[in-house]
């Protein structure tokens, strides 16, 4: 594809009225066969960086034919002129991060599967399979099970009974949806992933633990995505239920009656004990740990391997264990290694106290 084509599919050129509405240069209009990091991109590839990301050192040993720079920053002039004296193609965008993810579908669009049931799946004669929906080898489909229209159910999948998928959605290879589980249009789960497994209940008593019957479900809202080995648990009683458009990476454990707003985006080792509640636009990093019935407001924070135990405010910025604002957690993180020679230096401090106090050494005497 030449670049000049690939210029007028980005979605940032064509709310600016066109290529000739953005800064760029064709250099050559040269043919783009694929993409690739900055540092790896050869000759007939497409690159990316932002402003911060990758300064001139970077730039002089690119050998990309086609780049996506930062139209803001300061180092953006002195980019595109670099990018020109080197006869790269380039286009100057308010968010090239965008851009490339924009260029990668267009330069790898997705296979679509054809649509059927292959002969070894097991589907149950109380299903509903939708027009356009593509049903693996050795899928297994459960009692009143829906699935909508155009979904994509990859070898291994299992949907236990009244599993309802909406249309568009994509399950992967040995993906399962237990009983009751309910998906919007156009989610994704990755493979080996489980939706609506028990939640871990147990009630204790003299003679061990009493199982509670985990009878609730677990609603995965309009364009959420799963991803490989991640587990949301169904509750006793009631639902747990992921807000739309929401990311959760891979091995990921939310439990159950556990509830989030929209676009909340949850790090790969996230964890999250029953009843937590999230708002819209929350941000777990890896390994954040929530406590039972934590709550984290709307666009709240907690960087990676923080630990919530209570309430952190909408907005908010939380690290640490137990977590505390950011800035305050920065400032502690800075102590810390300075406490072996403050330490040292209060026994000293301790030291010449005692011998002032001591009788005969000059000072006061000790009472």
């Amino acid at each position: 594809m030449r670049f000049s084509d690939l210029l007028g599919l980005l979605s940032e050129v064509q709310a600016a009225g066109g290529p000739q509405a953005v800064p760029h240069e064709l250099g050559g209009d040269a043919e783009i066969e694929s993409a690739a990091a900055l540092d790896q991109a050869d000759p007939g590839q497409i690159a990316f960086l932002e402003s911060g990301h990758a300064l001139g050192s970077v730039l002089d040993t690119c050998r990309a034919s086609a780049l996506l720079l930062p139209a803001r920053g300061e180092d953006s002039a002195a980019l595109q002129q670099l990018a020109s004296s080197r006869g790269m193609a380039w286009v100057a965008l308010q968010d090239p991060r965008l851009g490339f993810a924009e260029v990668l579908e267009h330069l790898f669009p997705p296979t679509p599967l054809p649509a059927g049931v292959h002969p070894s799946a097991v589907v149950d004669p109380s299903a509903a399979v939708g027009q356009g929906s593509h049903l693996g080898a050795h899928v297994v489909v459960g009692a009143n099970v829906t699935i909508a229209e155009n979904c994509c159910l990859h070898p291994g999948v299992v949907l236990y009974d009244g599993v309802a998928l909406a249309e568009g959605c994509t399950l992967h290879a040995g993906a399962v949806v237990h009983p009751g589980s309910s998906l919007g249009r156009g989610c994704v789960v990755h493979s080996n992933a489980v939706i609506g497994s028990e939640g871990f209940g147990f009630v204790p008593t003299a003679n061990g633990w009493r199982k509670m019957p985990q009878t609730g479900r677990v609603v995965l809202e309009d364009g959420v995505e799963v991803g490989c080995g991640s587990t949301i648990d169904r509750p006793a009683v009631g639902e747990t239920r992921i807000g739309a458009g929401t990311k959760i990476d891979n091995l990921v454990h939310i439990g159950h009656g556990v509830s989030t707003g929209r676009g909340c985006a949850l790090a790969a080792q996230v964890g999250i004990a029953g009843g937590a509640r999230l708002g819209n636009g929350v941000i777990l990093a890896g390994q954040v740990g929530l406590a039972n019935r934590a709550v984290m407001g709307d666009g709240a924070i907690a960087s990676s391997k923080s630990g919530i135990h209570g309430e952190v405010g909408a907005g908010e910025v939380v690290s640490g264990y137990p977590a505390i604002p950011n800035r305050l957690w920065l400032r502690c993180s800075a102590a810390f290694s300075k406490l072996p020679e403050l330490t040292r230096q209060l026994r000293q401090l301790e030291k010449r106290q005692n011998a002032q106090e001591q009788p005969g050494s000059g000072g006061k005497a000790a009472t």
